[in-house]
C-alpha cells in the first residue's frame, strides 16, 4: 500500500511580493522636491551667496559675512536641505523611469547621488568660513588680512568642489533626458531641454579647466548653462506633479 505525504501549505506558498512604491506616487513626491530645490536653490544662491560675497574684494566680503552672519548660516542649511531633497528626487526619478530602462535609471540615479556627495563636501567650506570668522582669537592668530585671505580661499574651494560637481549632475541630466526621450511620457522637447544642460554643465566646467581667461566667455556659459536648465528642470518638476500618464495600469515605451 503506498503513502502519499504533503508538504505544508507554508512551504509551496509563493513568497509575497516586497511592496513597491507607485510611479504615481514616485513623481508627485519627485515633484514637491523639485519645487523645493527652486525655491531653496534660489535663496541660496542669489540671496546669500551673490548677495555677500563680492568677487576679488576680501574685506568687503568678510564684512558683509560678519554683518550678516545669520543670513550666512541660513544660506549654508538650505544647502544641507537641497543635499537631503536631491537624494529623494533621484529615488523619485529612478522609480518612476526604471521601466524604461533599469540600468540606465539605475546610472542617472547614481550620478544625482555623486552630485549631491560633491555638494555636500563643498559645504565643509561654508563651515570653516564660520569658524574663521566666529571663533575666538582667530583674528590676532592670523592677523586681518590673512584671516580675510582664508575665507576668500574657502568660498573660492566650495565653488570648485561644487563646480566638479555639476559635471557629474550634468551627465544625470544627460540619462534622464535620454530616459525620458525613450519613454515617450514627455513631448520631446523636454527630453532635448535636458540633454541640452546636461551638456551645457559638463562644458562649463571643462571651460573652467583649460580657459586661461574664463571670465571673458562666463557670461556666455551662464546662459547656455542656466536658460536649458531652469526651463528643462521646471518644466519636468511641473510634469511630474501634474501628469496623470502614471497609474497602476499605465505602460512604459521602451523603445
Amino acid at each position: 500500500m503506498s503513502t502519499l505525504t504533503t508538504q505544508p501549505a507554508s512551504a509551496t506558498a509563493v513568497p509575497a511580493s516586497p511592496p513597491r512604491t507607485s510611479r504615481r506616487t514616485a513623481a508627485r513626491i519627485a515633484g514637491v522636491g523639485y519645487v523645493l530645490l527652486f525655491a531653496l536653490a534660489i535663496f541660496a544662491n542669489f540671496v546669500v551667496l551673490d548677495g555677500l560675497v563680492v568677487d576679488g574684494d576680501a574685506a568687503t566680503t568678510v564684512a558683509n559675512v560678519s554683518g550678516s552672519m545669520g543670513l550666512f548660516r541660513l544660506g549654508l542649511v538650505a544647502f544641507l536641505i537641497i543635499v537631503v531633497i536631491d537624494v529623494v528626487v533621484a529615488w523619485g526619478l529612478f522609480v518612476v523611469l526604471r521601466e524604461v530602462h533599469h540600468d540606465l535609471a539605475v546610472l542617472a540615479a547614481w550620478s544625482r547621488l555623486a552630485y549631491t556627495v560633491m555638494l555636500a563636501v563643498a559645504l565643509v567650506f561654508f563651515f570653516q568660513v564660520i569658524a574663521l570668522l566666529t571663533a575666538p582669537g582667530i583674528g590676532a592668530v592670523l592677523g586681518a588680512d590673512q584671516r580675510d585671505a582664508q575665507v576668500m580661499l574657502a568660498l573660492g574651494s566650495f565653488d570648485a568642489a561644487w563646480l566638479v560637481g555639476l559635471a557629474v549632475f550634468g551627465v544625470h541630466l544627460v540619462l534622464l533626458g535620454i530616459l525620458l526621450l525613450r519613454s515617450r511620457l514627455v513631448p520631446r522637447a523636454l527630453g532635448v531641454l535636458l540633454l541640452v544642460a546636461g551638456t551645457a554643465y559638463v562644458a562649463d566646467t571643462v571651460a573652467h579647466a583649460l580657459l586661461p581667461d574664463y571670465a571673458a566667455v562666463a557670461n556666455l556659459f551662464l546662459v547656455a548653462v542656466a536658460l536649458p536648465s531652469m526651463l528643462g528642470e521646471g518644466w519636468l518638476g511641473v510634469w511630474l506633479l501634474l501628469t496623470k500618464r502614471l497609474g497602476d495600469g499605465a505602460r512604459l515605451a521602451t523603445a
